[in-house]
């Protein structure tokens, strides 16, 4: 049996929590062993501490290159306790057992993060050593508690203090954690070194490399928030997912104040709210979802002024519906919102009278998301840079849609020229076209959705929905503007949105009939603007 005094390796480059862990396991009788500026870290407060340079008797060498990677340090991790033929070849070769192994690794992701990362620092921040050590400890995880995050150390610390010693339990877990966290590591390595386009010359170590947009490699690292209750429909299993390092602003940062567990289908149409309502940023907006597409969207003076012109457009569809707002949910929006059935209801801030409102309607699902900061990035926005689509053993890659339309973007292509307010509503119609489900054809007027026409295979039969849509909502479509998702390639999709009352329209262009539908548009005595980008979303 081995019965020596238990042995800690602490090596660490993020020293958060480290000194309290150490004197945790120093109060244990454990023996405290480290490397460089952590070791003297412990020093300076007191600990005792030996190098593991003095325990391996092989100096750190290659500018700290090579210091942990000795026989004396993975035979005293990787050797199994209760094989005795492993414990003698540690006695022979006087090598003692590592308990606890306390490990981060060079910070490899967040130099590469930094604008103007030289070759030369992304390769240096390569750890060799430490991922070696973890992997070792990780294998041996029945005789090795292995620590890889400061997260880990309060319920080490805990068991310590309770019951003298890591459970086994426990200790899998760790050893889970630190193979994730070596694939989070190498995966890293792997998208930005794929990444870097090498041409006729190898990039100089002391320049920024050119980055492809789409690595060589694509390596997801996404960590389980939970399991759900069944996918899509109640015969299929699903998960929650979220990136390792979520962007603030987006929806997996919500913080759940009150309501039942989210089901798959509330996480995806709450996602669709959420992108959409964000676009409205600085000015009070809600947007209703139902199955993934927006059925009612506005702005208005307040959230209760939003909300009710948002539920004005569809209040069929608005039944059942996610809601999202952009700004403070009082308590006026919420004992309108309370008169309807809701499944999952978001907003940036809730006032405690509003919270009140709802605290009868226990089913209703609320959720604070923080906006985003705002910026010049997608994560500055809380949005994805890439999206993914999945297919047969495959995935499909591509750039966000976080293309925004400046006034100064359009083209007034007609002789009628669309008046001021008229354009204020192209853009808030643009907008929400971007979020609907193509073909889209959306009718707005005075900053809310009058008609929605979403997902069918023809742009007329969704030009035709919105019409009907807007019918049974005792909505007149006279005076309207109409966004289209994408072009009319005919004519006769122009007719009939101006059929049903529109009088200026935004759509792409681009259509090699473009001409066809700008006489149109003349004939018929309606402006029109081209946007020049499309927004199809399958």
């Amino acid at each position: 049996m081995h019965n020596a005094p238990q042995t800690a390796l602490i090596s660490v480059s993020d020293k958060t929590g480290i000194v309290e862990l150490a004197q945790a396991l120093h109060a244990q009788g454990i023996k405290l062993l480290s490397t460089g500026g952590t070791a003297k870290l412990l020093a300076d407060k007191g600990l005792p501490v030996t190098e593991v340079a003095e325990m391996t008797g092989f100096p750190e060498m290659l500018d700290g290159r090579v210091k942990t990677l000795h026989p004396r340090v993975h035979g005293g991790l990787l050797a199994r306790r209760d094989v005795p033929a492993h414990m003698a070849a540690l006695a022979e070769h006087q090598i003692n057992t590592i308990d606890v192994l306390v490990v981060n690794l060079y910070p490899f992701e967040a130099t590469v993060a930094n604008a103007g990362c030289t070759l030369e620092d992304a390769i240096e921040n390569i750890d060799i050593g430490g991922p070696a050590m973890v992997r070792s400890a990780a294998k041996n995880w029945k005789d090795v508690a292995v620590l890889t995050d400061a997260s880990q150390y309060a319920t080490v610390i805990a068991e310590l203090t309770a019951h003298g010693k890591v459970s086994d339990k426990t200790k899998l877990g760790l050893s889970i954690a630190a193979f994730n966290r070596i694939s989070q590591y190498d995966g890293a390595i792997s998208d930005y070194l794929s990444a870097i386009q090498i041409g006729e010359t190898v990039p100089a170590g002391d320049a920024s490399p050119k980055l492809d947009l789409f690595a060589g490699q694509s390596n997801g690292r996404f960590i389980k928030v939970q399991d759900l209750r069944y996918g899509e429909n109640s015969h299929q299993q699903a998960a929650l997912y979220r990136d390792l390092h979520p962007a603030p602003g987006s929806l997996v940062t919500a913080k759940q104040l009150q309501g039942k567990e989210l089901s798959y289908n509330n996480i995806a149409d709450a996602d669709a709210a959420w992108e959409c309502v964000k676009s409205f940023i600085g000015t009070p907006a809600c947007v209703i979802v139902k199955h993934a597409n927006p059925c009612g969207v506005a702005v208005g003076a307040n959230a209760l002024e939003s909300y009710n012109k948002a539920f004005q457009t569809d209040p069929t569809s608005a039944f059942g519906g996610i809601i999202a707002l952009n700004c403070v949910l009082d308590e006026a929006a919420a004992q309108q919102i309370a008169k309807q059935f809701v499944e999952v209801l978001m907003a940036p801030s809730f006032t405690p009278a509003a919270l009140e409102v709802f605290k009868t309607k226990v089913n209703v699902r609320i959720l604070q998301i923080d906006l985003p900061k705002g910026g010049a990035a997608d994560w500055d926005n809380g949005r994805n840079a890439i999206d993914m689509k999945r297919i047969g053993s495959g995935i499909l890659l591509q750039t966000a849609d976080n293309h925004e339309l400046a006034l100064s973007d359009l083209k007034v292509v007609t002789t009628k020229q669309p008046t001021a307010e008229e354009l204020n509503d192209l853009l808030f119609a643009w907008k929400v076209a971007k979020y609907v489900k193509s073909n889209a054809i959306v009718f707005c007027k005075g900053g809310m959705t009058m008609g929605v026409g979403a997902g069918q295979m023809s742009r007329l039969d969704s030009a035709r929905i919105a019409s009907i849509k807007a019918g049974h909502a005792n909505l007149s479509l006279a005076g309207t503007v109409v966004a289209s998702d994408a072009f009319f390639p005919f004519r006769d999709g122009l007719d009939v949105v101006v059929d049903h009352g529109a009088t200026c329209i935004i759509q792409p262009g681009g259509s090699m009939r473009d001409q066809e539908v700008i006489d149109a548009a003349n004939e018929r005595g309606v402006s029109m603007v081209f946007s020049g980008v499309r927004h199809f979303r399958h």
